[in-house]
């Protein structure tokens, strides 16, 4: 049976099984039941309209339908393929995956727009969000912590479009991002030692650069007597830690009312009695709570912000504080950023889809008017090679950062020869 014909006839097939489906009698079952009750319907729907399929088409019909019922229709292969990083449908016809950091065009396609339209809107259903030509542009969650970004028409031109992030089935262990090469032991060490002395971290790097997964890594030296606030716009971070409380901001609804940004939960946070305060990104007014927050006795707390270079990411922050409408002069907020943040880490995702630690700056204060800063580590990038994967070494700057006095007052000594010798060759 050609395609086209298989599409259809799948169509048809859809179409008769809901009309016999009682979905409010199979909401009341369990999930592993109402499967097996659906999968026997669509056989006997088959059977008795003596459908002329191959075993193996069979087969294929049985397993979208049931994807149609319980999941996300064509989606739900590439949801369950844990190597896909990234689900992007431009429209009903294309549809791009990323896998290790490249995308690539994927034989997956939507019956029309309402088909694609009918998934979107059970995604954004499931979290109590709607999407329509009066909001036209949602975010939600799936059931796993995964990303969803959906925009319709008018705003979108080629018909409903739809971005998913996958979520990662477990943070990783900091071992594994050695192993991988996107940082060298050594500047691991180094890290791991400033997130156990209390030392502030900003992680900059561009969309996708690995952030988050960094950022994830990181958390895992806090030492567990101590208490986490984690404040997101879509929770992904995964802190194994007992006395911790997340908080994730809330859209406006439909009449654009009881929206809840990042800065009240954060102003918020401060009356929880965190140790640290950690914010999945930071990227608007909040910046300036976050900065008095770590000059406050939340020294140690982390997040991230998109910039391409560590002084972009200063540039960046300073424009966020200035949107707190505090009229605050240059240089003030300037001696902010620089007592609160101790360490700028930059992470790049390169041109053959890996991602590395591209640079370990520190703040070492003000000179001037300018927030000085001066760099402990660096991936020197030397070429390509033969197989298409970038070439180059994590070397240190032979510059030995000024926190090592803290680390020392934590108790923490780490060996000279970190900040002497090239560290790992691609």
């Amino acid at each position: 049976m050609e395609q086209t014909d298989l599409e259809q006839l799948k169509t048809e097939l859809h179409r008769t099984l809901i009309s016999k489906l009682d979905l409010e009698k199979l909401s009341r079952v369990n999930s592993s039941q109402a499967r097996q009750a659906v999968k026997s319907m669509i056989n006997e729907i088959v059977v008795s309209q003596r459908v002329p399929l191959s075993f193996e088409q069979q087969e294929k019909v049985q397993d979208d339908l049931l994807d149609e019922v319980f999941g996300l229709g064509p989606l739900e292969p590439l949801l369950n393929d844990r190597t896909i990083s990234d689900i992007l449908v431009n429209d009903k016809d294309h549809v791009f995956i990323e896998r290790k950091g490249l995308l690539h065009r994927v034989n997956v396609s939507f019956r029309d727009d309402r088909h694609l339209l009918q998934i979107i809107d059970r995604i954004v259903s499931r979290v109590g969000r709607r999407v329509d030509e009066s909001t036209p542009m949602v975010d939600a969650r799936l059931p796993d912590g995964s990303r969803v970004n959906a925009i319709i028409p008018p705003l979108a031109l080629d018909g409903p479009a739809l971005s998913i992030r996958r979520f990662g089935t477990g943070p990783l262990a900091p071992n594994q991002l050695v192993e991988l090469k996107s940082i060298s032991a050594e500047m691991m060490e180094t890290l791991a030692a400033a997130v156990r002395a209390r030392i502030s971290i900003l992680i900059s790097g561009g969309t996708g650069a690995g952030k988050t997964t960094l950022l994830n890594i990181l958390s895992q030296y806090i030492p567990k007597n101590e208490r986490m606030v984690t404040i997101e716009d879509a929770a992904e971070l995964q802190l194994s830690m007992e006395n911790i409380v997340r908080c994730e901001t809330r859209p406006p609804n439909i009449e654009g009312q009881g929206a809840v940004r990042q800065r009240q939960l954060l102003i918020n946070s401060l009356r929880m009695r965190p140790d640290r305060i950690i914010i999945g990104e930071v990227r608007g007014e909040e910046a300036f709570d976050m900065l008095q927050a770590m000059n406050t006795g939340h020294e140690g707390s982390m997040t991230t912000i998109h910039a391409n270079t560590p002084r972009d990411a200063l540039t960046r922050l300073e424009s966020m504080v200035a949107m707190s409408n505090l009229n605050l002069p240059e240089r003030t907020v300037r001696q902010q950023i620089a007592s609160a943040i101790s360490i700028v880490i930059q992470v790049t995702r390169m041109s053959d889809g890996s991602r590395k630690v591209t640079n370990v700056s520190e703040i070492t204060g003000m000179d001037e008017n300018v927030v000085s800063m001066q760099e402990i580590f660096k991936f020197n990038r030397k070429g390509v090679g033969p197989d298409g994967k970038v070439v180059g070494v994590f070397e240190p700057t032979h510059i030995r950062p000024k926190f090592l006095e803290k680390l020392q007052i934590a108790g923490i000594f780490l060996p000279h020869e970190l900040f002497e010798h090239t560290l790992d060759v691609n």
